[in-house]
């Protein structure tokens, strides 16, 4: 009798599963669509902004760029320097000493001849201690800050310690551990002044900086990692930028902005009460929070991305710290739909309830369990001889390569708009592609479930340390 219970349940399961599967198969497929769109109406309007302009009026619109560090003292010169010659007329760098316990504090003095000061501004955010303002007595650091403080241990605390101090409209989170485009805030402002609703966030692609060359924290030659863990997360990165946030931006419905890489409204972030100190995925967070106080006052507002490469980031080599940084991102997601549930499915909050964190809860948060929950019933069709084996290799194939159809798109696409990487290497990825569902996919999955589990029995989450190795330096040429 429970057999048979079990049986009809587990076929209506799998009915369930199916038509899960096509609404999440449409979804992609209205993503590529929507993407090449977006793509195609950006290089559109592009072409009638005059990028020297930009560059030359000192009437741009005014950017701080903030940049959270913790222990990044083997990274933090080339990172800072990199920043400093941003190419853009009014701009400011912030950097967020987050307690550091290594030399990263001392060595930002050293380098740049930085001195203890008055630093006058308004408290507006709370947040851990500030032990202390640094200026350069160098004019030609003038546009460096860097703030000493307490460590919060979030990424959140350290960027609202930015937000008190920063002077401009407009700020650039980005981690000091990335490096940036020298175009990076003239790309990114470009919606801002273009658009005709307010522009509340703006997102550009990110890329692994593992294996790449680099030169003063310049970018010399972009190549794809070689070790496979950051080549992985390259494929992942391509796939969620290219295709996945460009189709979200054209149908303006973008769920977060990386924390690596984004510039805001400052104005509109301040109102909204500023990052969530006490939340594990901030970059998601901080849009929802934005986009709620936009909806709740009436105002209508518009997240963008833009399919440019601006950012490149040391991906984790580790399986250790990469599971760290997955299990973190899942605690994030569901500390995220469990805080704003309220908000789910109802019409006030148009795109943002009705799709954006439906969209979270349903084939992001719940795919991992309904995919834990799809190879137990197979288990058990197995062992009851239930199971029909040819449809059920044929779906297992459908899936795979959808999957890997979804990729190599995405990396061929992706080659063509950038064209940063030579064929061959674009080749390399797609051959990479193929493991990637029987390799990464389970590593993320079980990172995932992880995440979940300890956020739903309140474990204490270890924010450990990334451990950069630091970038490529081009090796120097000799003259003769």
């Amino acid at each position: 009798m429970l057999k048979n219970i079990l049986l009809q349940l587990f076929d209506f399961y799998q009915y369930l599963i199916f038509i899960y599967c096509l609404v999440l198969f449409g979804i992609y497929l209205m993503l590529i669509l929507s993407s090449r769109a977006a793509i195609s109406k950006y290089k559109r309007e592009s072409l009638t902004v005059d990028k020297d302009i930009l560059l030359r009026s000192y009437l741009s619109p005014g950017i701080s760029v903030i940049a959270p560090a913790y222990n990044e003292g083997v990274t933090i010169i080339s990172n800072v320097r990199s920043l400093l010659t941003l190419s853009y007329p009014r701009f400011e760098v912030i950097i967020v000493n987050d307690g550091s316990k290594d030399d990263t504090l001392n060595k930002l003095i050293a380098e740049f001849k930085l001195i203890k000061t008055d630093y006058a501004c308004q408290q507006e955010l709370s947040t851990f201690p500030v032990r202390g303002y640094y200026k350069s007595v160098d004019r030609a650091y003038q546009k460096l800050l860097v703030i000493d403080k307490e460590n919060g241990k979030t990424k959140a605390d350290a960027v609202n310690a930015g937000l008190n101090a920063a002077r401009f409209p407009y700020f650039l989170n980005t981690d000091v551990d990335c490096i940036l485009d020298s175009d990076t805030l003239l790309e990114l402002i470009q919606p801002f002044i273009t658009s005709h609703k307010r522009v509340i966030a703006v997102g550009a692609t990110l890329k692994m900086a593992n294996s790449c060359e680099f030169d003063a924290g310049m970018l010399v030659r972009a190549k794809p990692p070689k070790k496979l863990l950051p080549r992985f997360q390259e494929i992942e990165y391509i796939r969620s930028f290219v295709t996945g946030k460009m189709g979200w931006s054209y149908l303006n419905a973008v769920p977060n902005v990386s924390g690596g890489l984004g510039l805001f409204d400052r104005e509109v972030a301040l109102k909204a009460g500023g990052y969530d100190r006490h939340s594990f995925g901030e970059d998601m967070e901080i849009i929802i929070r934005m986009s709620q106080y936009m909806l709740d006052n009436k105002l209508e507002y518009i997240i963008k991305y833009i399919p440019v490469t601006l950012c490149w980031t040391e991906g984790p080599e580790s399986l250790k710290i990469l599971t760290r940084q997955r299990v973190r991102w899942a605690r994030g997601l569901l500390q995220i739909i469990a805080q704003y549930r309220k908000i789910l499915f109802r019409p006030k909050y148009k795109k943002l309830g009705m799709l954006v964190l439906p969209y979270s809860f349903l084939f992001e948060l719940l795919a991992a369990f309904i995919e834990v929950g799809g190879i137990f019933i197979y288990i058990f069709l197995i062992y009851t001889d239930r199971i029909d084996w040819p449809f059920a290799i044929i779906l297992l194939l459908f899936v795979y390569f959808f999957s890997i159809a979804l990729t190599t798109l995405s990396l061929v696409w992706n080659q063509i708009i950038f064209k940063q990487y030579k064929w061959h290497e674009v080749l390399y990825l797609c051959f990479t592609a193929l493991w990637e569902p029987i390799i990464y996919h389970p590593l993320v999955l079980f990172a995932s479930l992880k995440g979940y589990l300890f956020q739903l029995t309140g474990r204490q989450h270890s924010w450990g340390n990334m451990q950069r190795k630091g970038f490529v330096q081009k090796p120097a040429t000799s003259k003769t």
